[in-house]
């Protein structure tokens, strides 16, 4: 619906734009919102705003991993410290796991090596290793449960 009122804001304009599509975007968006502010199905309100965010938080630790990779790189000293973690994942579906597993191995200094039969444990190997429970803990409360919020 909100893509039909995109559309009807760029054909009302007369401005085949990107920016006016967007801007159709945001504005079919809130008139969407208006519209349904009393329904109990709401998730399409809450999902493009997590959808947003997710992708600033993944760029965010992206960057991180990058510039501290990089920083190993160019230093003549190596600081990192490498390891293999066993991860239990709450992710229960194929997409989720999918998804999860591939956020993960975008990441520098992170890479995916395996994941169990039964689909609950992601074998990692990290660069980076300080601390198993406090890289899990980020994992948990930053990555994966951002990533389920988006898709659930």
């Amino acid at each position: 619906m909100n893509m039909l009122l995109s559309f009807i804001w760029v054909a009302l304009t007369g401005q085949m734009y990107f920016t006016n599509f967007l801007f159709g975007f945001i504005l079919g968006f809130f008139i969407l919102w208006v519209m349904n502010r009393g329904a109990a199905d709401r998730r399409y309100f809450t999902r493009i705003p997590n959808a947003i965010y997710f992708a600033f938080y993944f760029l965010y630790q992206m960057l991180n991993s990058n510039l501290q990779v990089a920083f190993d790189v160019i230093t003549p000293r190596y600081f990192f410290t490498p390891g293999v973690i066993a991860y239990k994942m709450t992710a229960k579906t194929p997409l989720e796991i999918n998804l999860l597993s591939t956020a993960l191995s975008l990441t520098p200094g992170t890479m995916v090596l395996d994941i169990s039969e039964d689909n609950t444990i992601l074998y990692l190997h990290v660069m980076y290793l300080k601390d198993k429970r406090e890289f899990t803990q980020q994992i948990q409360n930053g990555l994966e449960r951002k990533l389920l919020e988006l898709l659930r």
